[in-house]
């Protein structure tokens, strides 16, 4: 501990932000290293919002400090803002980092321009199919038919499936033409059914003059949203990745297994040791807040994750604690590498969940496939994932390490209970609007190498029908943050409503039982499937999880078994009355 005040000395900047000192630190940052890390691995931003010295983390903002930058342990700084509970701290964090994102989108959309226009002109289809072993969530599973024409720096992409409303799809033909010219880039969203054309046209040097920090204001619902809801950290963890040749035939005949699609042969892999870790932090809540979440996840542990809960870190504190030091670490402890501060930390105390998910995926690679993953399909990719949540799902995993070839197909996990299937195909099939409605993703190999290279598409596919009411500078399309987080809440309020449309299905219509009781024994084999799966790989330490995890089913199977047995005594009762009433009418005639 002798050195342990040198050891703050030798991190002057961070020191200022420990005490607040925002006026001096203002003169001090004046050409030093603002993303300098401390012995705990914080920026100075990182450790001003940890600290909730809203002074500090203003000036820093105003150096630039990277706002986006990531801890230790993976959480952003606005993540920190949200667990100080602070709605100015939030606001603050909330507009910089919109700012910023806005900024990097705009300097990265030249460089994206330029990579499609230097790509081969194509015509492609790519078909979405959402699928579920669980009967009671295959109905928010659709399928869409992704179409895709690029010509020069011209785009275009049909889609059919355009939101998740309410516990359903939306659907709609929509269009969406990019069309890029050096700084310029004109957007427009084609409405197909309404016969409407919305359009944004960017000069890419002047939107960036005109970016400011005051438009990137965040809205009052916003701020007070993020601060009644958890925080949520999501993260795909491939460090341990392997992709492994499937096998067929019978034992001691087996061999790699390969299989057409689209009328090309390609090589089946399973992709194993991938897992879906999703961090959770509830101390910002109230106790009804927390309450509320909890109530509407009640399913979560019986859909495949393995869950870790971590209360608040510990109990010592001294009337020299903090809300945001709330163990009263010293500076010399804090700054001090070799001092071992346990289970202390600055900041409010975390209250943290853990849920891993591990998951295989499968990828069907063709080694003669006609486009070019990375010069041609991963821009548009890039492009779509900016404003679609599947296609950022798909971006972060095509980006991984492939085996040679192209992905014809791809299974990838969304949940645990629902897996996402793409397919490309009819490769240079359509090269007109007109003909999209004739086609469908399976195709032949009648895409040659010739046909690839002598393809045109025509460019009346980009223009707009003078029969369409065209609307200009219409708003711009976000992807939201928590897309992700309300597929799940999807899919689980799916699980819980099944009851309640089991039990108006009634009687079919043709005089016969409901499909009620093939229902229920396909979802307790779903919850058992998905209970056997996530329990693997758990070693001698989870053995508490086991049994917490044991008693939560056998109350799920009891609950389930007691719904059943209310159903048929229901189910009984309704054919005695229809049998009556059968009987009353034979004997009136």
């Amino acid at each position: 501990m002798s050195s342990a005040r040198d050891n703050s000395g030798h991190f002057p900047l961070h020191l200022l932000v420990w005490n607040n000192d925002y006026r001096q630190l203002e003169k001090e940052l004046r050409g030093q290293n603002v993303e300098a890390l401390d012995p705990r691995g914080r920026t100075l931003l990182h450790l001003a919002v940890s600290l909730g010295h809203l002074e500090s983390a203003r000036v820093l903002l105003r150096h630039k400090a990277d706002v986006t930058k990531e801890n230790r342990e993976g959480w952003t700084v606005l993540h920190e803002a949200v667990s100080t509970g602070d709605p100015e701290m939030v606001y603050t964090v909330l507009q910089h980092r919109d700012y910023h994102n806005t900024s990097m989108a705009l300097e990265g959309v030249p460089e994206l321009l330029q990579k499609i226009l230097e790509a081969p002109d194509f015509y492609v289809q790519m078909k979405w199919e959402f699928t579920s072993w669980v009967p009671l969530v295959s109905r928010i599973c659709p399928n869409d038919v992704c179409r895709i024409w690029k010509s020069g720096a011209k785009l275009r992409v049909d889609i059919t499936l355009l939101g998740f409303e309410n516990m359903s799809w939306i659907r709609g033909r929509r269009s969406f033409i990019f069309k890029g010219e050096d700084n310029r880039a004109e957007l427009m969203e084609v409405n197909h059914d309404d016969r409407v054309v919305t359009t944004e046209h960017f000069d890419l040097s002047q939107e960036m003059e005109r970016l400011t920090l005051d438009l990137m204001k965040p809205k009052g619902r916003e701020v007070e949203r993020r601060l009644t809801s958890p925080v949520i950290n999501t993260s795909l963890d491939t460090k341990n990745i392997a992709f492994e040749r499937t096998k067929s035939g019978f034992w001691g005949w087996r061999t790699d297994k390969a299989e057409v699609v689209n009328g090309y042969e390609a090589k089946v892999y399973t992709v194993n040791n991938v897992s879906v870790i999703t961090k959770i932090r509830t101390e910002h809540l109230t106790e009804e807040e927390k309450k509320r979440y909890k109530d509407r996840n009640p399913l979560e542990s019986l859909l495949g994750t393995v869950e870790h809960q971590f209360g608040a870190q510990g109990d010592l504190t001294t009337e020299c604690a903090t809300a945001n030091n709330p163990t009263a670490i010293t500076p010399e402890e804090y700054f001090n590498e070799e001092f071992d501060l346990k289970d202390r930390d600055i900041g409010r105390p975390k209250e943290l969940t853990i849920r891993t998910q591990k998951f295989k995926a499968m990828l069907w690679m063709c080694e003669d496939f006609p486009l070019s993953l990375v010069e041609q399909v991963i821009p548009i990719i890039d492009l779509m994932a900016r404003t679609s949540a599947h296609f950022a799902r798909l971006r972060d995993f095509i980006k991984l390490e492939f085996p040679p070839g192209f992905p014809v197909k791809i299974e990838i996990p969304l949940f645990h209970v629902l897996n996402a299937r793409i397919t490309f195909g009819n490769v240079n099939g359509c090269s007109t609007a007109e003909e999209t409605g004739s086609q469908n993703v399976e195709g032949t190999q009648a895409d040659s190498a010739s046909q690839v290279a002598n393809f045109e598409v025509d460019q009346s596919v980009f223009e707009i029908p003078d029969s369409y009411h065209v609307q200009d500078d219409g708003r711009n399309v976000h992807l939201q943050d928590e897309d992700y987080e309300i597929m799940q809440f999807a899919i689980q309020q799916s699980l819980l409503e099944s009851s309640r449309s089991q039990e108006l299905s009634g009687p079919a219509s043709n005089g016969g039982i409901s499909q009620t009781h093939a229902y229920d024994a396909q979802y307790e084999r779903a919850i058992q499937e998905s209970l056997l799966t996530s329990s693997e790989g758990l070693g001698p330490g989870a053995s508490s999880e086991t049994s917490r995890f044991d008693s939560d089913l056998q109350l799920a199977m009891e609950l389930s078994a007691k719904e059943l047995e209310e159903r048929e005594l229901r189910l009984r009762e309704e054919e005695e009355e229809l049998q009556q009433v059968l009987q009353l009418s034979l004997t009136e005639k």
